[in-house]
Formats: structure tokens, C-alpha cells, sequence
């Protein structure tokens, strides 16, 4: 007889009344006589809310992405939009990705919501993660909801929460709308819906969206130099081939070959390893295609078309894949000098990182005298900042895991109008004689070479994740007083919300929402963070190092490599 954990069969138990269809009782009973890991994985908790959104592998339970679990949330956002906003006429757009289930999954919540007499407006088929964000403030929505996963594996979907500022939900309405879901049955979901209270929208929200992001992605750049630039762009499956291919031609580039095999919509992302432009494999295709065009510049996106990869030609004609935070720093320094060249630098202006990401974004703000604003990983968190500093514009900002917006039209990093912003660095570099990559250089030789590195170790499952707490309780109880041979200065523990000095052992409070994320600070300048992903079944450690020597990159790269055997995670 196969043993099931009696908490487990509770939950399952739930799931077996007549409130919940025929193939899902079926699978269940399935699952309990042949797969009781499969069931204990899908029922041992329920699914949560991360850095970006709910995501999780479809099927059924508690602990998966489902017609139920969605439709919870939805039922639970409602009730609490209805309290937020009494005697309005309460609007929500809903756009969903390429992946499996997504279009249904969108019709499932589109109903709840009509259901609850709310009013809907919903994307009449894939469209990019930043489109939806730009349409929740072009249409005055009070929320949003996108159907996707991001870059997971095929087996994933996921729901992001976007407020009426179109950013996606912070403290205190993520609480409270959690609490709200959670003090719910699933036989509180109201599932039928009058169909007028759902409007498709498509090409009025697409032209608005474009032209903005024309509008802040375009620098007076000559046709000429726009018509010399040789691009070659893959949407992996995903989204942004809805968006991105327009966007280019409508700004003047001409002169884009498009990676056919990767240019149809499909969940299951056949032609890559992983959908994701930080995986170097991602963009194998297109790098091929580069060297066959003899192209300046490869864009890829992820599936969601709110990250992307850039690979640009260096020194010696070699293409070379600048990471998150290469990109960044390019774009973030074009911006500022941009700036500063119009005049309209003059003290009330920001950009932002985040935690985890290179410090040079903070020396390049210094350099033009422009305020530099930090917060936790996630971009909802650049989304708040936005809107916490309304006397101040927002230039630009981005994280390491290849997120960046330009402007605040958009709420969330956007890879539509970050495209267009590297073609637009590339093609003025072109002209100058020069490159992005050598624009990257100078930019070291100002302050000073950096490199990072991420070591992402994967754990699946619930034994994954029991590994991934205990790996953080023995960061945090047995502290190292040196890494890779330099002296620990500073630990910032974001769990509790201090920032320790080694040498004196006095503490400062960190004036940011508690996150479980520890920083290490070491003498030499190395910075190492240990950070539970929030959207995977991942710890991540991130290491920024940097120098001033000549031969910086063996100098780095040893760095690298010392401190990745210092802390045993190869």
C-alpha cells in the first residue's frame, strides 16, 4: 500500500468534492495510486507570491498553476479592488504570453473578474509584458494581470499583479491582497461572467505603445547611420516578435534578418535549452546568423520580451555577449552623457539599480552628479521608486538579470524600447568609428574595471527547498571572516534588515522592506550575495569584482574563481 502523508490527503481530499471537474479528480486519483511524489509535490504547499509574481508548473493542486489556483487569486484581487475602490467602475487589462495554457488561462481570469462586475479589457492574443504595463495606465486600469512564466522551463506559467500605477504589486497591497486570497475557499470563486463586462483590445494599444517607445528610445540618429547598422534579431519563441520588429522599422531600421526558426510563438521553445537570452546557449542561432550577415549587433529576448541579450562585435571582430550588467552600464552612461549634452541635467533627476547588481551604475550616477536610487531585486521595486519620487524624473534604471527601462511610460523593464536603445548606442557608435564594446572600455577606464559572475545552483522540489533555507541558515550562523583570502568588512543581512561592520561590530539599520538576501563585503572591494530566487527553484550567488590593474581581465577572472572555490558552489 502506498503511504501519503495524512496533512497531504487532507488538502488532496479537498480537491476530490464535486466543485472541481472531472479530469482534475481524475488526474488526482491517478496520481494517488501511481505518483505519491508527484502528489506530495503538488499538494505540500501552496503556491506563492515571488520577486516576479506566482509562478509554478501547471497542473493540479494547491502547489500548481491551474485553472483554480488562478481563478483564487483573481476572486481574492477582486474583492479587494471592490473595497479599494467603492462606487467605481473598476477596470483591469489582462495580456498572457506564448506558453501553453496562457490564452485559456487569461479567459479563466477574464471571467472571474467579469463575474465580479468588474470590467475587462483583454489582449486579443500574445503580447509583451511591458505592452501590458504601458496599457494599464493608457486605459486608467486599476490593476493588471499577465498570463507567463518569464523565461522558466516549458512545464511553467505564471501570474503577475500589476497596480494602477502599472508597476507590478509592493507593500502594503501585495500583504494585503495575499491575506485577502489566502482567507478564501476555492468555492468562493465566482466563474461565470456576462461576456460585455470583457473588451478585446489589440492595435489602438499597440500604435500608442509603439510610438512611445519610439519617443524614448531615439536619439536623432542619422538614417544613414541607421541604414549602416546590421542587426540580427530572435524573439526565442516568444513574444516580442509582435512588437520589437515593428518598433525597429518604424524608428528607420531597415536593415534587421529576423531568426526565422525562432520567430513562431511556441510554448515549447523546441530550437533552446532554456528560453532565457542569460543562458549564452539561448543565442547560438543568432550569433550563427550574425557571422553569416557580418552583423554589428544580436538582439535576443526572453518570452515575455521584458529581458534581453546583447551580443556585440569587440577589438578584434569576435562577437561577445555582454551580461546584465554590461548592458546596463552602457545604457545607463549613454543616457546620462545624453542628457547632459541637451541640458537637462539639473539636480532632480535619478537612475536605479538594484542590490545585487554592479556598483558602477552608482560611480557612472556620481560622475554626472545625478542621484543614484538602490532597492531589492525585482523590478517592481524600480516601479515603486517611480512613483515614491514624483519631484524627480526617472532616467533609467536595470538590474543584473538583463532588465531595463528607459523613462517611465512603462512600469517594468521593457525589452521593446531597450532594443531600440542598444541599436540606437550601436548605430551612432558605428558612425563615430567606433563600437559598444569599446564605449564599454572607456567606461572602465573612468572607474575602474569591473566584472561580475552568477552561480545559479538549482533544487527542485520540496527537498530543494529545505536545502536552499538551510544553506542561508549556515550563511547567516557561521559568517566567513575572509573570502578567497580578503578580510569580510561588512554584512548586510536584508532578512532582518541590519548592516553589520566587521572591525568595530556596530550595526545600521537598512531602510528597505526585509528580503532574504545576505551581502558580503570584503576588503579588496569584492561584493558576494547569496539570494533564494523567488521565481525558481534556485539559490543564487552573485560576485561583483573589480581592479584598477592593467591586465584587469586575468586579474578579475582569478578573482572570480577564487571566491567561487571559497565558497564550494562550482
Amino acid at each position: 500500500m502506498i503511504y501519503v502523508d495524512p496533512k497531504i490527503l487532507e488538502r488532496v481530499n479537498k480537491w476530490l468534492t464535486p466543485f472541481f471537474d472531472e479530469n482534475t479528480q481524475h488526474t488526482i486519483k491517478e496520481m494517488i495510486a501511481h505518483d505519491p511524489e508527484g502528489l506530495e509535490d503538488s499538494f505540500y504547499k501552496s503556491l506563492e507570491f515571488g520577486t516576479g509574481g506566482m509562478r509554478g508548473i501547471m497542473g493540479v493542486g494547491d502547489n500548481r498553476i491551474n485553472k483554480y489556483t488562478l481563478g483564487k487569486n483573481t476572486q481574492g484581487l477582486s474583492n479587494y479592488l471592490k473595497r479599494q475602490f467603492p462606487n467605481e467602475t473598476i477596470k483591469v487589462a489582462i495580456a498572457f504570453d506564448c506558453r501553453h495554457n496562457s490564452e485559456e488561462l487569461a479567459q479563466v481570469v477574464a471571467n472571474v473578474f467579469g463575474a465580479n462586475g468588474i470590467k475587462v479589457y483583454l489582449f486579443s492574443d500574445l503580447r509583451p509584458t511591458p505592452e501590458l504595463s504601458f496599457a494599464v495606465r493608457h486605459l486608467n486600469c486599476h490593476s493588471g494581470i499577465v498570463l507567463t512564466a518569464s523565461h522558466n522551463p516549458p512545464e511553467y506559467n505564471g501570474y503577475k499583479v500589476y497596480w494602477q500605477d502599472g508597476g507590478q504589486l509592493v507593500p502594503p497591497q501585495d500583504a494585503e491582497i495575499i491575506a485577502e486570497i489566502n482567507s478564501l475557499a476555492y468555492e468562493d470563486i465566482k466563474f461565470d461572467t456576462p461576456s460585455e463586462n470583457i473588451i478585446t483590445i489589440d492595435t489602438e494599444i499597440d500604435n500608442a505603445f509603439a510610438e512611445a517607445a519610439i519617443k524614448h528610445g531615439s536619439f536623432n540618429t542619422a538614417q544613414s547611420a541607421k541604414d549602416d547598422l546590421k542587426i540580427v534579431f530572435t524573439s526565442l519563441h516568444g513574444t516580442s516578435i509582435t512588437m520589437i520588429p515593428e518598433v525597429l522599422k518604424r524608428a528607420g531600421y531597415n536593415n534587421v534578418t529576423i531568426v526565422e526558426e525562432q520567430a513562431t510563438p511556441d510554448g515549447d521553445f523546441p530550437t533552446v535549452a532554456s528560453p532565457n537570452p542569460e543562458e549564452p546557449e539561448a543565442l547560438k542561432m543568432a550569433l550563427e546568423m550574425a557571422e553569416k550577415k557580418h552583423a554589428d549587433i544580436v538582439i535576443g529576448t526572453d518570452p515575455d520580451c521584458d529581458r534581453l541579450g546583447i551580443a556585440v562585435r569587440d577589438d578584434h571582430g569576435k562577437m561577445v555577449i555582454l551580461n546584465g550588467n554590461q548592458a546596463m552600464v552602457i545604457k545607463t552612461h549613454f543616457l546620462l552623457e545624453h542628457w547632459k549634452k541637451q541640458g537637462k541635467l539639473n539636480g532632480k533627476q535619478f537612475v536605479a539599480s538594484t542590490i545585487v547588481s554592479t556598483p558602477m551604475v552608482r560611480k557612472i550616477a556620481e560622475k554626472y552628479n545625478v542621484d543614484y536610487k538602490e532597492g531589492l531585486t525585482g523590478f517592481k521595486w524600480i516601479a515603486k521608486m517611480i512613483n515614491d519620487y514624483p519631484e524627480q524624473e526617472f532616467i533609467g534604471g536595470g538590474e543584473e538579470s538583463f532588465g531595463y527601462l528607459v523613462g517611465d511610460f512603462v512600469r517594468d523593464k521593457d525589452a521593446v524600447t531597450a532594443t531600440l536603445l542598444a541599436c540606437e548606442i550601436a548605430a551612432l557608435k558605428k558612425e563615430a568609428n567606433s563600437s559598444m564594446y569599446t564605449y564599454l572600455q572607456e567606461i572602465y577606464a573612468e572607474t575602474g574595471h569591473y566584472k561580475e559572475h552568477l552561480v545559479s545552483l538549482v533544487k527542485k522540489g520540496k527537498q530543494g527547498a529545505q536545502a536552499i533555507k538551510q544553506m542561508m541558515v549556515e550563511l547567516r550562523d557561521n559568517p566567513f571572516d575572509t573570502i578567497a583570502g580578503s578580510k569580510v568588512v561588512r554584512i548586510e543581512d536584508y532578512l532582518i534588515g541590519t548592516a553589520m561592520n566587521v572591525d568595530t561590530g556596530t550595526s545600521e539599520t537598512l531602510n528597505v522592506p526585509k528580503s532574504n538576501v545576505l551581502i558580503y563585503y570584503t576588503e579588496d572591494g569584492s561584493k558576494i550575495a547569496a539570494r533564494p530566487s523567488g521565481t525558481e527553484p534556485k539559490i543564487k550567488f552573485y560576485m561583483s569584482v573589480n581592479t584598477k590593474d592593467d591586465q584587469a581581465s586575468e586579474t578579475l577572472q582569478k578573482k572570480i574563481d577564487n571566491i567561487i572555490s571559497h565558497l564550494n558552489i562550482r
